[in-house]
């Protein structure tokens, strides 16, 4: 009897010692904050509350959120400035301000590629003219802005490449994948995403205004959000906002070559480190869906915990995907954890209104 319990015993302060602890940053866009959540495995909760930006008096919208490969920084984006939006960085040792540099209108989503160490940003440039914007390449050692690559209008979701040559990112109004060269720094291509999904579509002109290249301005019926590369195959995803679809793009051969029927309003799409999932948020239905990518079905379609789901990020463990959910009115943002092998919603942490942009920091016994 006594062995039986010494062994359950050891069994359970073995499964304490093995629990793993799951830490993220997400940006509350309305709050001028970024909070600081653990998972433990059964709860999610918020261990800090930062304070972001340098007016008191005006909401300066915290977008974006990132961390270094090598853990030690993460990087935000403020959307609103005077005129322009700034990047910030941050110690992950103490959360405090360590260095900032201004950036275009409304800088958005970012990464630091492993290849170059350089960091890569869009600039959504949300309240100015339908017109071509730009992605920022800035040194984060420095915190000095190298550049600017012109691309398509409204760019959003961007994102490396598992090895760090390529950046990916959308234009949301001129409906454009874009494909830069991050070593050369400068555009290898470009994939109209609406004539690669329906070419003979009349797609809707406006003159006055060019998007890159030669081509002219047009309102997108896709409006691509978001993209993500696969981390095996050479694919990326592309969200499709307005057409309530997720675009797989063969990279080699440049063009869509599947369709995934989605929930309405995708917004962020990641892929599971293994490559065998892919998480969508629906922003328009408040849920986020779960697909197997190797048969092509949506698994599930989770409820979130509010009704404006917004991003993703995935433990390398392949084991939960926390998603911000950033909620109505003055409602507390959140941050919901979903158990990707149960399939369900295990536990939600209060953040600040409108919670947005959200970066994995990393897991620790």
């Amino acid at each position: 009897m006594k062995k039986t319990i010494y062994l359950l015993v050891g069994l359970l302060f073995g499964f304490k010692l093995n629990a793993q602890n799951y830490l993220v940053y997400v940006a509350a866009e309305s709050e001028d904050e970024v909070s600081l959540v653990q998972f433990d495995g059964k709860e999610a909760k918020s261990i800090e509350d930062i304070a972001v930006g340098v007016w008191p008096a005006e909401i300066e919208g915290p977008h974006g959120v990132t961390v270094d490969p090598d853990g030690k920084h993460w990087y935000l984006t403020l959307a609103h400035g005077n005129p322009f939006g700034t990047l910030y960085k941050y110690s992950t040792e103490t959360n405090r301000l360590v260095g900032q540099t201004t950036l275009g209108l409304f800088p958005a989503t970012m990464q630091i590629s492993t290849a170059t160490g350089l960091l890569y940003c869009v600039n959504f440039n949300l309240h100015g003219d339908m017109v071509p914007s730009t992605v920022s390449v800035v040194d984060p050692e420095t915190m000095t802005e190298l550049t600017r690559i012109t691309t398509g209008a409204m760019p959003h979701g961007s994102r490396i490449s598992p090895d760090g040559t390529k950046h990916y990112s959308v234009a949301m109004m001129s409906g454009e994948l874009f494909e830069i060269d991050a070593l050369r720094l400068k555009v290898n291509r470009v994939l109209n995403l609406d004539e690669a999904v329906d070419p003979h579509a009349n797609h809707t002109v406006h003159a006055g205004h060019e998007s890159h290249g030669a081509h002219q301005m047009k309102h997108s019926k896709v409006k691509p959000t978001w993209v993500i590369p696969h981390p095996q195959n050479n694919k990326v995803y592309v969200a499709g906002n307005g057409s309530d679809q997720v675009l797989e793009v063969d990279l080699d051969k440049w063009t869509v070559t599947n369709q995934y029927a989605t929930g309405k309003g995708p917004y962020n799409v990641e892929v599971s480190p293994d490559g065998t999932k892919m998480v969508v948020t629906y922003k328009s239905e408040g849920a986020t869906g779960v697909w197997d990518l190797r048969t092509g079905k949506e698994l599930a379609k989770i409820t979130n915990s509010r009704k404006v789901s917004h991003g993703i990020a995935i433990a390398p463990d392949n084991k939960f995907a926390f998603v911000s959910v950033e909620g109505v009115g003055g409602e507390p943002g959140a941050v919901d954890v979903i158990d990707l092998t149960r399939l369900r919603l295990v536990s939600t942490a209060e953040v600040g209104k409108q919670a947005g942009g959200i970066g994995f920091w990393k897991m620790y016994d």
